[in-house]
Order: C-alpha cells, then sequence, then structure tokens
C-alpha cells in the first residue's frame, strides 16, 4: 500500500509539472514523437492523434472512462532545458485489448520509467532489449505473451515492480532476476514457468509481495525465503513446489497474507507460525499437514481468516481459537479432527467443518448446518445413508435409481423431456449445505479471497447461449474451492454419470477476457478421476457444451460427486476471483434394470383384470377393422386382384405427400387420360403421377385394362409402372420417372452442342422405337 502511494504521489507530482509546464510552452522532442508512432504502429493503438503534442493530455493522450478497469495515460516531466523540453516518464495503457506486441522502440525513450499494458490482448515476447532500460515499473498482467522472460531485465538496476501473471510465459526462471536488489513486486501466477526457485532469490531482501501460483515449478520451497524479512504477501497456491514448508517462515514478521496450498510430497508437521504476529489471512490448505492444530494460533490475535481444510490434522479443534476476537472464517474442511464441537463455534461469520471425524452428541448439534457452520459430514458417527449423519433419523421415503440437477438453476425439463431439478439456492460459506426436496443434497466451502465485488456470487448466469438444450447450460453453480453434490438413497449398483459442463464466465472474442482459464479437478466416490480438467479447452472454445461421462459404484445408498480447486487456473480474467468449478448439470443413470419397488405393485387380480379388458377391447377392435375392411373393397380391387400381374399398392396420402398435394409446380404433363405430375416418394424415389381426369373418356374398366397392359410388359425402352392408388374418387398411376418426359422432347426437345453426340442419340433412339412397337404388337 505504501508503494501504491508513494507511486501515485509521484505521478500525480509529474502531472503537475506536465501542466504548469506544457502552460508555459514545453513540448515533446520530435525524436520521441516519432518513437511514439512507431510505438502505436506495433501495439496496435489507433486513436493516438499525433496533431497534437503527446505531453499535451489532449486528444486520447490522457484520457479517462468510467469502465471499470481501463486506463489511459501518456506522462511526460516538461521539466527539462528550463521547462522547454518534455520527455515521456509513463505509459499506461489498460483495459484496451490492443492486440499488437511488445515495442521494443521503447528503449528510445530514455526517460521511461514506466510500461504498463495490463489487460490487452498483446502476443509475443518480451524484448530483450528492455533490460538496457532505467524502468521502474513493468507491468504486463493479462496478455497472450509467450516465451521466457529474458535474462537481460535482470540487468534495470532500478526495478521495483516486475508484473507478469496471467499470460502463457514458460521456462525456467533466470538467476539473474536475483540481481534486482530494489525489487518490491513479483508476481508470476498463472504461467507456465518451470525448473526450481534460482538461489540467487535470496538476494531479493527488499521484496515485499511475490506470487508464483498456478505454474510448474519443481523442487521443495527454498529456505532462502527467510532472508525476505519485510515481506507482506506471499501466495504459492498450485505453484508445482513441494513441502515441507521450511521452519525459516517464522522470521517473516511483517507477513499480512500467507497462501500456501497443494504441495506436492510426503507429510509434514505443521509448520512453525508462531512468530507471525502480524498475520491476518493463514491458509495452508492441501499441504500434507499431520499433527493436531497448533494451540498458540489462539495467541495470534490479528487473524481474520484461518483455512487449514484438506490435510491429515487430528485432534480437537484448540478452544484457544475462540478468543480470535477478529476472526470471521474458519475452514477445517477435509481432516481427521475428533473431540467436541466447540460451544463458541457458532460465533463466526463463516466455518466449514465439514468432513471430519467429530464426536456431536448433542441432537441440536446433529445437523448439517447449524447457523453459519457447515457441518456436512463431519461426525464420526454413521447412520443408513452412509456419511450423510448430520442428517440424524432421515429415513429414505423410497429407493432412487436416477438423479437429474439443474446446477445453479430453476427446475427445467430438457429436449430428451427429462426433468431436472431446481438448484437455485444461493449456497454459500454462510448457507455452505443445502438439502433438496428429492434425494440429494450439496456442501458448497471456500472464499474469493481477492474478489474486487461488493458480494461473493455462487451461481452464475449467461443468457446469451446459442447451443443445443441451451437451457440446460446458462445457469452454473461455482465454488471457490469445493462443490460436492451428494445423492442419498440411492439403490445399489453401477451408474453412469454424465457431468454436464459450459465455461459461461469467460468472453468468447479476441480480448483479454477470453484469456482466463479456469481448471479443476472432478472426484466420483471419493476417486480421482479426473485432473487439471478444462471446460473451454475440453469442450473446443467458450460457451459450448461438453458432457463428461463417468462409472460409479454405488455400495451404500450413497453417491458422491465432488469439483475440487487445487489452486491451478487464472483467478483475475475477466475480473477478480474467476476461479474454481464450475458445473452447469448432473444426470445419472443406472447400468442395470432398477427391480419393482417393494409395496409398490398391484394385487394379482387386479393385474389380471386389466389384462383381460385390454385383450376385450383389442379383438372388438380387430373384428370392427375386419368388417370395415371387407366393407371397403369394391369392384375396382376385385377386378385388380384378378390380373395375372399384381402392380404395387399406393395409399392417397403417400401420393399427396410425393406430389405436395397435387401442387401445380409438380405438374409436368397433360394427356387423353389426365394430368401428369412428378413426386418423390419417402424413400427419395422421383416418380410419374398420372391422374385420371374428371373429363377422360376412359372408365374403370379401361383403367383396370390399361394396368394390366402395361404390367404384363416387360422391355428395357419401356417406362415401369411401380403401382396405382384407388381411393374414393381418384384413380393414379406411378410410374417410373423419366428424364426427357416423351420422345418428342428426347428427340427436339433441347438442343444438341455436340454434332457426334447427337448423331449417336438419334440413331440409338430410332432404334428403341421400333424395339418397343414389335414387343407390343406381339402381346
Amino acid at each position: 500500500m505504501k508503494l501504491i502511494m508513494n507511486t501515485s504521489l509521484h505521478l500525480l507530482f509529474l502531472s503537475f509539472c506536465l501542466i504548469s509546464s506544457f502552460a508555459r510552452g514545453a513540448t515533446l522532442l520530435q525524436e520521441e514523437v516519432q518513437v511514439m508512432k512507431d510505438v502505436a504502429k506495433t501495439l496496435g493503438k489507433k486513436d493516438w492523434d499525433f496533431n497534437i503534442d503527446p505531453c499535451s493530455g489532449e486528444n486520447n493522450w490522457t484520457t479517462s472512462s468510467p469502465m471499470k478497469g481501463f486506463e489511459n495515460a501518456v506522462t511526460c516531466n516538461c521539466t527539462f532545458a528550463n521547462a522547454t523540453v518534455c520527455h515521456i516518464v509513463s505509459i499506461v495503457l489498460k483495459s484496451q485489448n490492443l492486440s499488437g506486441t511488445l515495442p521494443r522502440e521503447l528503449v528510445r525513450l530514455p526517460y521511461l520509467q514506466q510500461i504498463d499494458l495490463t489487460n490487452n490482448y498483446l502476443n509475443g515476447t518480451i524484448p530483450p532489449q528492455w533490460g538496457s532500460m532505467n524502468l521502474v515499473n513493468i507491468s504486463l498482467i493479462g496478455n497472450r505473451l509467450t516465451g521466457s522472460i529474458p535474462k537481460e531485465l535482470g540487468n534495470i538496476s532500478t526495478m521495483q515492480k516486475l508484473i507478469l501473471k496471467f499470460n502463457q510465459l514458460s521456462g525456467d526462471l533466470p538467476p539473474e532476476l536475483g540481481n534486482l536488489h530494489q525489487l518490491e513486486r513479483l508476481l508470476l501466477t498463472s504461467n507456465f514457468f518451470t525448473g526450481n526457485l534460482p538461489p540467487t532469490f535470496a538476494n531479493l531482501t527488499k521484496l515485499k509481495h511475490i506470487r508464483l501460483c498456478d505454474n510448474q515449478f519443481s523442487g521443495t520451497i527454498p529456505h532462502f525465503i527467510q532472508n525476505w524479512t519485510i515481506l507482506e504477501r506471499m501466495v504459492m497456491q498450485g505453484s508445482g513446489l513441494s513441502g515441507p514448508i521450511p521452519s525459516g517462515i517464522l522470521n517473516l514478521k511483517n507477513l499480512t497474507d500467507l497462501r500456501i496450498s497443494d504441495l506436492k510430497g510426503s507429510d509434514s508437521p505443521f509448520p512453525q507460525v508462531i512468530g507471525l504476529k502480524n498475520i491476518q489471512t493463514l491458509v495452508l490448505r492441501s499441504c500434507n499437514l499431520i499433527g493436531e492444530v497448533p494451540d498458540y494460533l489462539g495467541n495470534i490475535t490479528t487473524l481474520k481468516s484461518l483455512d487449514l481444510s484438506f490435510n491429515k490434522l487430528t485432534g480437537p479443534i484448540p478452544n484457544t481459537l475462540g478468543g480470535l476476537t477478529s476472526i470471521s472464517m474458519l475452514y477445517l474442511t477435509g481432516n481427521l479432527l475428533t473431540g467436541p464441537l466447540p460451544n463458541w463455534i457458532a460465533k463466526l461469520d463463516y466455518t466449514d467443518l465439514s468432513y471430519n471425524n467429530l464426536s456431536i452428541e448433542n441432537p441440536e448439534q446433529l445437523t448439517c448446518q447449524q447457523g453459519t457452520v457447515n457441518l456436512f459430514a463431519s461426525s464420526s458417527k454413521r447412520n443408513n445413508l452412509g456419511r450423510v449423519s448430520c442428517l440424524g433419523n432421515f429415513s429414505c421415503p423410497k429407493t432412487s435409481y436416477s438423479l437429474r440437477i439443474n446446477c445453479g438453476g430453476k427446475q427445467i425439463t430438457s429436449n430428451e423431456s427429462l426433468t431436472y431439478d431446481d438448484d437455485s439456492n444461493e449456497t454459500g460459506p454462510a448457507a455452505s449445505f443445502h438439502l433438496s426436496e428429492t434425494n440429494w443434497a450439496l456442501s458448497n466451502t471456500g472464499h474469493f479471497f481477492d474478489t474486487s465485488l461488493k458480494e461473493d456470487y455462487y451461481t452464475w448466469s449467461n443468457k446469451n447461449l446459442s447451443i443445443d438444450n441451451g437451457e440446460l447450460y446458462m445457469d452454473a453453480r461455482v465454488s471457490p474451492l469445493s462443490l460436492t453434490y451428494y445423492g442419498f438413497c440411492m439403490g445399489n449398483g453401477n451408474y453412469t454419470v454424465n457431468l454436464h459442463f459450459a465455461e459461461i464466465m469467460f468472453a468468447d472474442d479476441q480480448t483479454y477476457s477470453s484469456l482466463g482459464r479456469r481448471i479443476f479437478d472432478i472426484y466420483i466416490q471419493r476417486r480421482l478421476v479426473l485432473k487439471d480438467f478444462n471446460i473451454a479447452k475440453e469442450a473446443g472454445g467458450v460457451g459450448k457444451a461438453i458432457i463428461k461421462k463417468f462409472t460409479a459404484n454405488v455400495t451404500s445408498n450413497t453417491l458422491e460427486i465432488r469439483l475440487h480447486w487445487a489452486g491451478k487456473g487464472t483467478t483475475g480474467i475477466p475480473f477478480d476471483s474467476v476461479h474454481g468449478p464450475l458445473i452447469s448439470a448432473i444426470s445419472v443413470d443406472p447400468d442395470f434394470t432398477p427391480p419393482v419397488e417393494k409395496g409398490s405393485s398391484m394385487p394379482v387380480w387386479k393385474i389380471a383384470v386389466i389384462v383381460a379388458g385390454g385383450l376385450v377391447i383389442l379383438l372388438i377392435f380387430g373384428i370392427y377393422w375386419g368388417r370395415r375392411c371387407r366393407r371397403h373393397i369394391g369392384p375396382l380391387e376385385r377386378d385388380l386382384k384378378g390380373l395375372d400381374f399384381q402392380p404395387g399398392l399406393f395409399t392417397l396420402r403417400q401420393i399427396k405427400a410425393a406430389t405436395n398435394n397435387f401442387d401445380i409446380a409438380y405438374k409436368i404433363g397433360e394427356g387423353g387420360f389426365g394430368p401428369v405430375y412428378k413426386g418423390v416418394l419417402s424413400d427419395g424415389t422421383i416418380v410419374a403421377v398420372k391422374q385420371l381426369s374428371s373429363k377422360s373418356k376412359q372408365g374403370n374398366r379401361e383403367f383396370i385394362n390399361e394396368i394390366g397392359l402395361i404390367s404384363a410388359l416387360q422391355h428395357p425402352c419401356l417406362v415401369k409402372l411401380y403401382g396405382c392408388c384407388m381411393e374414393g374418387d381418384q384413380l393414379l398411376l406411378i410410374y417410373e420417372y423419366m428424364e426427357n418426359n416423351s420422345l418428342d422432347c428426347a428427340l427436339f426437345g433441347k438442343p444438341f452442342i455436340h454434332v457426334v453426340k447427337f448423331c449417336s442419340s438419334f440413331i440409338n433412339i430410332i432404334y428403341n422405337v421400333v424395339c418397343v412397337s414389335l414387343c407390343t404388337h406381339t402381346i
């Protein structure tokens, strides 16, 4: 905070100098004006007006905006040469979605101290040429930068802040960064850095704030951190480093915020934090800690938030913690704690004791949610619901064989006519357990520590989705740490678990809001089934649905689905505290045929009556239909059955569908018999439909004779008769469709481009006509 105030005062002083000096006629040197033109081109900055002096503070050189995070300022020092010459000292372009690269041209601005390009869409690498400058602050948060950190940056002896978080940088950290003796802030969160922390970092004795989260470092947390004696904030969540936490951490007496999580390595005892008298936030989560929670934590009166979840801590909850007057958040989730539930525990704002082995004897305390205390699965007692001991004497009204939840949303019916339960309850730390009206419950634990929002959020909605079953994905439930769905009263057996996901918090555009990475783990029945799951990456983009299928074996009538954040992924895009599990829906179906529930079947005599009644109705209907069919068989049908060659029979409905109800657009000709239509049957066959006209002189007997004659003719040059239709007053013949329609069209209807082809076609047609004539006259 002191550094920020000093920087702000310094820029305020420079701004005052700019205004007063520029008013007296100070201008930016033309060499630097040209540099700014080159910088604009490299960055993709298109709104700078070079008809105005860049140090004037006018026309987009220094502008304000109500948009949160936006900043646009070029600051100059105009005190040179008796206040007649200006030099650029600071360039701040935040949240402008610039899509260029980092400008190496900045080395031609000899007085530049600050470059802040936070939350843009810049790509490329960090120019090693910057290592020759006298920069104080480099901030490149939230871009697409790749490559490694140039070792040349270790030459900038004036550097106080190096902020590179939320990018795609990789490689080992250069040991040369240990030469930055003035460095106060080193923020490297959410990149792909590897290797050990260089031993030269022991020289960074002026560090006040370091963040190494969400990387792929190796090795253990180095002992030299004890040299950072004025360190105030150290955050190492999901860094890739291994434990144990060095004992030298007790030397960091200025620490107010210490967050270490998801360490690799073997079990280790609770670290010595007894000397951290100024600590306000202490998170030691998933650090493989064993032993008891130290009593001395109750003496750290400044403590406001304590998170020791997902370790292997044993013993009772220390009563000394009840004397902490400032503490409001206590998370001891997922340990092996025993002993009674302290009476003072309900006084805290947020407390989570779920998944422990506490001895809860008081019936009033044997609940899943006691005020703001989450007691889900916290007791050593067991009942017929397995781990849901807090449900007491709850009995299952029936055995369930399926589970469907619209996570974070209202009850809906999917496109497959499946109903998903309502899950729109605002379940967060203040109400971290929720029991549904059917056969499931959820437990939500964790806290968004770095949020800039006034209130935490635990559901999220995005109504602008254009995907199949979109209503199922428009709402989602989110969690800062761990989200557990618990299905109970389930029939034992194997189930298919479908988890529905769609990333709805990141943008789907070429802005910094699209650069977020959400990564979490999935556990089913307490078994890790998917590590480092990234919704958008797996689905092929933001706003796209993906269903992950798993098999679960239910053996004690309970199904547990847990989503867990292990410190991976970005935590500040598109705004602070966007991280952790997110899920849209859950559907669970049995891999077996569920048995008939006892007591739900009808008496045998009732079943017999229903079956007999059904048979009688079918018999009556069959007799009626048979008589009706016989009654409608007329002389035409009888004559048709007497033919030697039986044609196919079509229904009028089929022919109407094929010809679009005898649409005029389908009509292809007119003969003495009547109009001819082109039609397409349901199987795709193209046919010609000849309809007997009411004006035709041809009668029913002639119609039957024509069917008999054409059916008897079998010749490759004669059009094939597929069948007929005789319904009501309609008499229809269905022929094979011929492209040229008639002999006339075949001979003269279309121009022939190639004479040779015409002659050949003409001769073939004349030959076939002769053959057909001979064939018809011999019948």
